[in-house]
């Protein structure tokens, strides 16, 4: 009888630990041999768990600082690249209907260069982004913002492109104030990339929801689309570094697998949190939640 107690203490005990994610050592204070040997081993357990932990740590900042610096230098030979190539369509405006002008195939190829190039720019300003991110070197600066006000001038810019394309849009803004405590830059950048996707990847459904509402002491909006929407296995692994999730034919879909995992740091770091929904054909919803302001913006500053 003793022994089954002291083995459903140890299991009590070790369960606490690893829920709490403590560096804590397993303590059980007994006379029985066994049991003080069991305890050992569990406690070697724990410190490499504690070690492997530490490690896998070091190595995430280092692959971050890794990650940080190949951006930085790819990023000064794509901006020589962009000038030559802003050079060249300056000179084709020249040649323009001169003898010595370069056939329409030829500018048709430095139009579609520099258009990639384009493309590896802002890959590489991501990548740059969030590799800073991930290495805590990109550090906001917080201010009280009207939430409302933000998502309005954001919706706004959507809203041509949205028309354009026949989307069905609605959207419900509260008229009070919701002020926050965060980085305007940064918010904007996370609504970019959720109206962005709700564009793109909710074609299927031509219908784009944007919400905004109040609860107790939080904000919350709700960006909607009704396109093929996120297949349950990849829910989990939608805000991951390169994660790319696929629709239900197989298909690839929510770019790149760095907007979202941007988004979701930028969340955090604003002291929010940003999650998502799906049900595919019908429904896919990305939730971002923040706390009204009601600290002091020198505290978050800090």
């Amino acid at each position: 009888m003793k022994c089954a107690k002291e083995t459903a203490e140890i299991g009590c005990e070790l369960k606490r630990i690893l829920d709490e994610n403590s560096t804590e050592k397993l303590m059980i204070f007994t006379e029985r041999r066994e049991t003080k040997e069991l305890c050992a081993q569990i406690n070697r357990l724990l410190e490499d768990r504690q070690q492997l932990k530490a490690e896998f740590k070091q190595r995430e900042l280092t692959i971050a600082q890794m990650l940080s610096n190949i951006s930085h230098d790819i990023r000064t030979p794509m901006t020589v690249i962009l000038g030559y190539l802003e050079m060249l369509q300056l000179q084709k405006d020249k040649q323009q209907g001169t003898d010595g002008a370069l056939p329409e195939t030829a500018w048709d190829m430095v139009d579609y260069v520099e258009k990639k190039a384009v493309q590896v720019m802002e890959l590489m300003e991501q990548f740059f982004t969030l590799s800073r991110l991930e290495a805590g070197e990109e550090q906001l600066t917080f201010s009280q913002l009207d939430f409302g006000e933000v998502c309005r001038e954001c919706v706004l810019d959507f809203y041509e492109i949205l028309t354009e394309r026949q989307f069905h849009v609605e959207v419900s803004i509260p008229e009070e104030k919701l002020m926050i405590t965060g980085n305007e830059s940064a918010l904007r950048r996370i609504l970019f990339n959720l109206l962005s996707n709700a564009l793109r990847y909710g074609k299927d459904g031509n219908y784009l929801g944007f919400s905004v509402k109040k609860e107790q002491d939080f904000v919350y909006i709700q960006v909607r689309d009704r396109g093929k929407g996120i297949e349950p296995e990849s829910l989990s692994h939608i805000f991951d570094r390169l994660y790319m999730a696929e629709t239900s034919d197989g298909q690839k879909t929510y770019g790149n697998g760095l907007g979202l995992s941007i988004a979701k740091r930028l969340a955090k770091q604003m002291g929010g949190e940003l999650s998502v929904s799906s049900s595919p054909h019908v429904e896919t919803c990305f939730t971002l939640k923040f706390p009204l302001a009601s600290e002091r913006i020198s505290d978050r500053n800090s």
